[in-house]
């Protein structure tokens, strides 16, 4: 027996040719979605790991008698630079740091913070 000769083997007889493709159409807009969302949720949390790390060298650097703010910016890559706000107050030094979004109205809306504070000798 051959393989034309098998039923369910070769061509498609009954009109399902090509099924596989329609139905990965109709689901690649989901993937994509989905895919966007983990970028989003990574970013979100990359940020938060850049923020709490720069306010712990700020509050290093307060330590040892130099700039807080100094110390925050040198802690932070290039592109985030532009996107911390630093408070310091008192032994406190606070960095709050917007994530990279691909929705600007998202991107104004979140925010992440990092907080480090020394005590006072």
């Amino acid at each position: 027996m051959t393989a034309a000769e098998r039923p369910g083997v070769g061509p498609a007889r009954n009109g399902e040719s090509g099924q596989a493709s329609v139905e990965l159409l109709g689901v690649l807009p989901l993937v994509v979605a989905l895919a966007l969302a983990v970028f989003q949720l990574l970013s979100v949390g990359y940020a938060s790991v850049l923020a709490a790390n720069a306010a712990e060298a700020g509050a290093l650097a307060l330590a040892a008698g130099g700039d807080a703010r100094a110390g925050v910016r040198e802690a932070l890559p290039g592109w985030s630079r532009a996107r911390a706000h630093v408070n310091v107050a008192g032994g406190e030094v606070s960095v709050r740091l917007r994530p990279p979004a691909l929705l600007r109205a998202l991107g104004e809306r979140l925010t992440v913070t990092g907080e480090a504070a020394v005590e006072a000798p």
